[in-house]
Parts: C-alpha cells; sequence; structure tokens
C-alpha cells in the first residue's frame, strides 16, 4: 500500500489504461481463434490468365454464406497437355496483319438488315465468346438470344422511353452534344429489324446445386472479355453490331426476360447483315504510337 500510495495520479491513470489494452487484446485473440479460417486462407484462387492481386477482393458477394469454398474445391481437377498451333515468324506476321485488317473493318452499324441469318452461325460466335477466360473459370456470363418479333418490340419500347429521358435529362449537355456527331439518339428501330437480339448479362455471383452462392471473381472483367471476342467472331463472319449499354433499363428487361436476380444486363447488341443502305461516320482509329507505349 505504501508503494501505491507513493505513484502519482497521473502514473495510475496510464498503469490502468495498458492493464486494460492487453485485457482486450488477449480477448480478441482468444474469439479469433474460435472462428473458422480467414477468407485468405480459405480461398486460394487459381484466376485463369487473371493474376492481378492488387486487385483482388476477399469479400465475398452479396449475402455469401463463405462456405462455398467447400462445394467447389477441384483438388483432383485433370491437368492435359496443351500443345497448340506454332507458325513461322513470317507466317506469324502474315497472320497478324490479316487479322488486324478484318478487325479494322469493324464499325457500329446501326442500318441493319432484316435478312435472316443462319441460327448455327449465332451459335457458333456465341460458343466463341464463351472461350473467354474468367475469374477461377467461373464463366459468369449468359447470353439470351432474342429472335421472336413481340420480344424484341418490347424490348424496344423499353429501351425507348429510357433512353428518351437519358437523352434529355440524364446524360448532360455535353454528353448529348458528343453523340451529335454520330447522328445517334434514343429511336432504335434496329431492335425491331435486327433478325437477333444478344442480351449479355454478367452473373455477380452463382448458385450451387446446394443452392448456396458461388462467388464469382472478376465478373464485370470476365463477361467484357468474352463480349470483345463476341464481337470479333461476328466481324469474323460477316455481320454487323452495334455495342448498347441503355442506361437503367437493365431491371426492366431482366424481368422480361426472366433472368434470375443474381444476373445484370451488361451489353445489348442487334445482330444481322448491314442494310444496303448502311452507312457510318468516316471516323480514324489512333495511330500505333498514341495508344502504345514501350517500356
Amino acid at each position: 500500500m505504501a508503494v501505491f500510495s507513493s505513484l502519482t495520479p497521473v502514473f495510475v491513470a496510464v498503469l490502468c489504461v495498458i492493464i486494460v489494452f492487453f485485457f482486450k487484446n488477449s480477448q480478441r485473440r482468444e474469439n479469433r481463434s474460435k472462428q473458422k479460417p480467414s477468407d485468405q486462407t480459405a480461398r486460394p484462387w487459381a484466376d485463369e490468365d487473371l493474376q492481378d492481386n492488387t486487385e483482388i477482393s476477399t469479400k465475398h458477394s452479396e449475402d455469401d454464406d463463405g462456405d462455398d469454398w467447400l462445394d467447389t474445391a477441384e483438388e483432383d481437377l485433370v491437368h492435359i497437355p496443351y500443345s497448340p498451333s506454332q507458325y513461322s515468324a513470317s507466317e506469324m506476321l502474315q497472320r497478324s496483319e490479316k487479322f488486324y485488317s478484318l478487325m479494322n473493318l469493324r464499325r457500329s452499324v446501326r442500318c441493319i438488315s432484316p435478312e435472316p441469318v443462319p441460327k448455327e452461325v449465332i451459335h457458333n460466335v456465341i460458343r466463341t465468346a464463351g472461350t473467354a477466360p474468367s475469374g477461377a473459370h467461373t464463366e459468369p456470363w449468359t447470353f439470351v438470344l432474342v429472335s421472336d418479333a413481340d420480344v424484341k418490340h418490347k424490348i424496344r419500347e423499353i429501351v425507348e422511353e429510357e433512353e428518351e429521358i437519358n437523352y434529355k435529362q440524364r446524360m448532360g449537355d455535353k454528353w448529348v452534344h458528343d453523340l451529335k456527331k454520330l447522328r445517334t439518339n434514343w429511336v432504335k428501330e434496329y431492335l425491331d429489324v435486327a433478325p437477333y437480339l444478344i442480351l449479355v448479362f454478367k452473373q455477380i455471383y452463382g448458385v450451387l446445386p446446394s443452392g448456396k452462392k458461388r462467388t464469382h471473381y472478376y465478373n464485370e472483367i470476365s463477361v467484357s472479355i468474352s463480349c470483345g471476342i463476341l464481337l470479333a467472331a461476328l466481324q469474323n463472319v460477316g455481320l454487323v453490331t452495334v455495342t448498347t449499354t441503355p442506361l437503367n433499363c437493365g431491371p426492366q428487361l431482366r424481368s422480361l426476360l426472366q433472368r434470375p436476380a443474381n444476373e445484370k444486363l451488361l451489353m445489348l447488341l442487334p445482330v444481322g447483315y448491314p442494310s444496303p443502305d448502311a452507312k457510318v461516320p468516316d471516323l480514324k482509329r489512333k495511330p500505333l504510337d498514341q495508344i502504345m507505349m514501350t517500356v
């Protein structure tokens, strides 16, 4: 008692704070030891061609219970030999030039012919889009192919109603001004005329047979890559499209097409042959030295 009575009030207060600090820390360590392993430990990922660790988030999809990795682990996944075609330097150069020439002809076309397109061709184009890399090979895409005239018209009504509001209110004067040179507006006749509409939905999470949710890593990036491959595949078979992302239409279109809650509309593509009177703006592409930097 004599020792403690000689301590100053300030020293006693500091001592109390230190005691409380160590007591709380010991409690936290005890609580953590009782919980299941952390998400980082429990979720090793093997993103196919998507290894940018600076962007990886260990957060689960909305309402994820955190146990989906137990249902999807494939520790014994078979690995097979891979021997793609290899070409000489001259062949590589020739192929790269030929493919560039093909893709350099790609344009956004709004004048689309109603001429029928073989469905098997569209199926192969979508199969090709499905070869895209995806985070942990979750393949988080759904391609809804619409050819029914009534459904196409309902899609047009939804899009035009929202697009008129977008142009007049939401987009702002500068955005509308920048689009004038392209002669675009909220009237989307091609949604009725094109033989096919492809609506691309991203799956923000998957649903396992058990009913649990499966985390879809990089779902938007993965689906965006698949859309790029889809555009290349369409160009390869001589079809045209225009990439549209109509603002504020997603929920209505998802409801119309009876898509589940885990899917969100990313892109809408009318697909067909160009109409005989099709015209496109005389745009120029940036030269290589403006889009590439060599280090």
